[in-house]
């Protein structure tokens, strides 16, 4: 069989290619977006594609565990990922910022309630899928 038609070996292709593009969007949001679509990004453009390139970190991150038997863990520590990442970044982009919206506040309080939360839970989780 070859490699391009074993699920495990194009998860772990996938895993690898889209945590890059993850991490090419923290980092550097514009340079991917011009590679990706020759266009600048503004402020809210570079803003939201870094939230997106921490989605894309935590899904490789689950899928890459749950590749290797660990179904519910590696769900879990995808969203435990997300969202102790996404409290951490918006929590420095708001108190970067002389001027928020009315909901950044309280998007860093759930994203870190729930990551909290996850994080508490995580001894009880099964490595069953």
């Amino acid at each position: 069989m070859t490699w391009w038609k074993r699920p495990a070996d194009l998860l772990s292709l996938s895993t690898a290619v889209e945590g890059v593009t993850g991490l090419g969007l923290v980092l550097v949001p514009g340079f991917v977006a011009w590679l990706l679509i020759a266009a600048p990004l503004d402020a809210a453009g570079a803003f939201v594609a870094r939230v997106a390139g921490i989605a894309l970190i935590a899904l490789s991150i689950a899928c890459w565990i749950g590749a290797r038997g660990l179904g519910v863990r590696g769900a879990v520590i995808g969203m435990l990922s997300y969202n102790l990442l996404c409290a951490a970044y918006l929590a420095v982009f708001a108190l970067s910022r002389m001027q928020v919206g009315l909901l950044l506040w309280p998007a860093v309080a759930f994203h870190a309630g729930v990551g909290l939360l996850l994080a508490v839970a995580w001894p009880a989780v099964r490595d069953s899928p």
